[in-house]
């Protein structure tokens, strides 16, 4: 899956000559926490978060001339507080690299530019989410059947031909290496329609044949 296919287009975003004040108000009625800048020729120079702007406001705590203060704000502009060049993607990349971007900087979003630098989109937090609740066929329902399999070829294979022989019809195929075993592997595929089974005699079938560490209907986790 590309970032292109997930990135929000349209995208709203800021000259470097633009207030402080309209930057916040754009940010606070439009409901977004970051917003691309852009030069005259669109291509991406910056990037301006909502924290940015809390940071640039004055604080009613702190003693001084509030007037003086507002006067100041009103004066300071989107590329005084502004992220310069900031972290980039391309529409053609993988949304798993953006999404392993957005985890390793601790950053809520990346503007989408294409190769001559212009914007053409941002993907967020909130993009990479839907792609996850789609790309795990969350969004489409059914079960979800986690395993503990041998990490040699062919263990997922016959699990899946014995799913297939069942006419258990499957949403998505995941495969993890976290927190288990050494030589070992998590498994976990979404069951779209049971086939010829009701829940319990399909997780009583499989039980007997491979190792089933749980599965999840309706959001919740039934351990066996």
């Amino acid at each position: 899956m590309l970032v292109k296919d997930w990135m929000t287009k349209g995208v709203m975003n800021l000259g470097p000559d633009t207030s402080v004040i309209d930057a916040a108000e754009i940010l606070r009625k439009k409901n977004i926490r970051q917003m691309p800048v852009i030069d005259a020729g669109g291509r991406v120079v910056g990037i301006v978060s909502d924290r940015d702007v809390r940071d640039a406001m004055p604080s009613k705590y702190l003693p001084g001339d509030g007037a003086a203060a507002g006067a100041s704000l009103a004066a300071l502009k989107v590329n005084e507080i502004m992220t310069p060049e900031p972290l980039t993607i391309s529409p053609e990349a993988a949304v798993e690299s953006a999404a392993e971007l957005l985890l390793r900087h601790k950053i809520g979003g990346l503007p989408v530019a294409g190769e001559d630098g212009k914007l053409v989109g941002i993907i967020t937090e909130v993009d990479v989410f839907r792609y996850l609740s789609h790309v795990t066929g969350l969004v489409r329902g059914g079960i979800q059947l986690v395993f503990l399999l041998p990490d040699v070829p062919g263990s997922a294979i016959d699990l899946l031909g014995r799913l297939k022989d069942e006419e258990v019809r499957l949403t998505s195929v995941l495969t993890s290496y976290d927190g288990v075993p050494a030589g070992m592997r998590k498994v976990s595929i979404r069951v779209q329609s049971a086939g010829r089974h009701t829940l319990q005699s399909l997780i009583a079938l499989l039980s007997d044949s491979y190792q089933l560490l749980y599965y999840v209907t309706d959001g919740q986790a039934v351990h066996l």
